[in-house]
């Protein structure tokens, strides 16, 4: 008797017990639905505004702990993305070739060098895809910081050759980017980026990024020429300089032109007496034949006689499987064949990068569209069939496919987003971002990300205290193009992962921006 009443107490402590964790899950999930639905509703009154209404949204939230979708807005339709593009190309990057990869630039010669400091074949400098070979400080810290020794990598190379007891050397001074493709620009990317930084060719052998510094500075009097100087290598451009100063209170005016090829600046406009100066960095137009022109003129400075000329060392895409050809500077290309160096080259100087993840976190924080574009054609060159923007989007493909993503939802034309012809769903984006928060990497890849109200390009947005911290999203723009994709963490400590996507807008800046911001914090806030 005892025991068939213990079992019938048991029986209802347990129908008891089940029946409160049906109310608690039920009552989860009507809480669930509950913010889906006050989601929807705070979301459509973000974007049902008559301007913001004219543009094309795409967005998806999805909780990283059960893949749920919490909102979703033409999360299958295509749209482009800008440097959202960035997060697929760092993402496969981390899986493939791994966050503790180094670059490696090297100067060799298959000469000899004798007793008396005579080096009888070519100096050649090799570079491999390092993209710092510039005065940028690593670790990346809140924000870009760089020092005033640009070409230290350069500089610590031919102090290295002094050591070794290099003084004549009677062949060329060659710069070889032969490790990547010569395929400087992307497909889709405007005549106009190229002038600027953000549009800087691609080569395995940057230095400081490809660009120079032009600075601007009032003249003395008023109707008189303002200076303007270059740095780090002044002779590189001819500069014709019409910009006059004008009285103090005047608005400066500065317009820059260079044709695509040409190495001549047209600077114009005006710039008040009282100006602290304006600088631009500007792109440069063969990496290679800008490297080999600093590093003749450190070595003459070292002391160290150059008998032969510099010249460049270039792979032609024609070429690829053939043989590679040389170019002699201030030429684009050359039909000259020469010998590659063999595998016993001998090596005299060698510089080794930081980790590559050092380097990512630069991408996704400040948006360094060369960088990308070099870790594009670097999984091509590593993991790929060729060092080319082709390869390299076919190791994108393939890392695709093993995270989920259908290859119906994107479409890319390089690795930075500069391209308008690239195109991707939120879903895909989405996805992406679930797939890597899994891996191993992935903490250190969400790390990456700009902060919200902390540093890269959000230091500037989400500034209140209750969005601080809360939001690790890569951002990207073009014209009529605002984006904003990543990680978010609710006020309830739910953690999401969403994409954001506008097109088609003619509205100030800063309109879709707020308006982008205004949906996150929607998700921050739980409503």
């Amino acid at each position: 008797m005892r025991d068939q009443c213990y079992n019938q107490l048991a029986m209802r402590r347990a129908r008891s017990t089940s029946l409160i964790v049906f109310c608690l899950l039920a009552g989860l999930q009507l809480q669930a639905a509950s913010h889906k639905k006050a989601l929807e509703k705070h979301i459509g009154a973000i974007l049902s505004q008559p301007d913001l209404g004219r543009g094309f949204w795409g967005i998806e939230v999805v909780s990283l702990q059960n893949g749920k979708v919490l909102y979703s807005q033409n999360a299958d339709k295509l749209f482009t993305p800008a440097s959202n593009t960035k997060l697929f190309t760092t993402a496969a990057a981390l899986a493939l070739i791994g966050p503790n990869y180094n670059f490696r630039t090297t100067v060799e010669t298959s000469g000899n060098l004798d007793k008396h400091g005579r080096l009888t074949g070519d100096l050649v400098l090799v570079g491999r895809g390092d993209p710092n070979l510039s005065g940028r400080e690593l670790p990346y810290a809140l924000h870009t910081a760089r020092n005033e020794h640009p070409i230290q990598v350069l500089e610590q190379l031919a102090d290295e050759l002094v050591r070794k007891g290099v003084k004549y050397v009677d062949g060329d001074i060659v710069a070889d980017d032969s490790y990547f493709a010569f395929e400087r620009y992307g497909e889709g990317w405007s005549q106009d980026d190229l002038v600027w930084d953000y549009g800087a060719p691609v080569s395995a052998l940057t230095i400081n990024d490809n660009v120079v510094f032009v600075n601007i500075l009032p003249g003395d009097r008023v109707g008189e020429r303002a200076f303007v100087s270059i740095t780090p290598f002044a002779d590189y451009y001819r500069i014709d300089n019409r910009i006059i100063t004008t009285p103090g209170g005047t608005e400066r005016k500065i317009f820059i032109n260079r044709e695509p090829g040409s190495t001549l600046l047209t600077l114009w406009g005006n710039v008040p007496l009282n100006d602290a100066g304006a600088s631009e960095d500007l792109a440069i137009e063969d990496p290679a034949e800008f490297a080999a022109t600093l590093f003749r003129g450190l070595l003459q400075a070292r002391g160290i006689s150059v008998y032969g000329r510099q010249r460049t060392r270039h792979t032609e895409l024609a070429s690829l499987s053939t043989f590679t050809v040389t170019a002699s500077a201030p030429a684009r290309g050359g039909d000259e064949s020469v010998r590659s160096l063999p595998n016993q080259a001998l090596v005299l100087a060698s510089y080794q990068s930081m980790p590559l993840i050092e380097d990512v976190r630069v991408i996704n924080k400040v948006s360094q569209n060369l960088h990308a574009e070099i870790l594009l054609r670097l999984l091509g060159r590593e993991k790929g069939n060729a060092g080319t923007v082709e390869g390299g989007l076919e190791v994108l493909k393939g890392f695709l496919n093993q995270v989920g993503v259908p290859g119906d939802q994107y479409v890319f034309y390089d690795g930075s987003g500069l391209s308008r012809q690239n195109l991707v769903t939120p879903h895909a984006v989405v996805q992406l971002l679930r797939y890597a928060a899994l891996q191993s990497w992935g903490a250190s890849f969400r790390d990456t990300l700009p902060v919200s109200g902390v540093d890269g390009s959000l230091s500037d947005r989400f500034k209140s205290l209750d969005l601080q911290g809360q939001v690790y999203a890569k951002t990207g723009s073009l014209g009529g193009v605002k984006s904003l994709s990543g990680y978010v963490t609710t006020k309830h400590g739910e953690q999401f992962a969403f994409s954001v996507l506008s097109n088609n807008f003619n509205l100030p800046s800063k309109r879709v921006t707020d308006a982008i911001d205004n949906v996150v914090q929607a998700i921050v806030e739980g409503k």
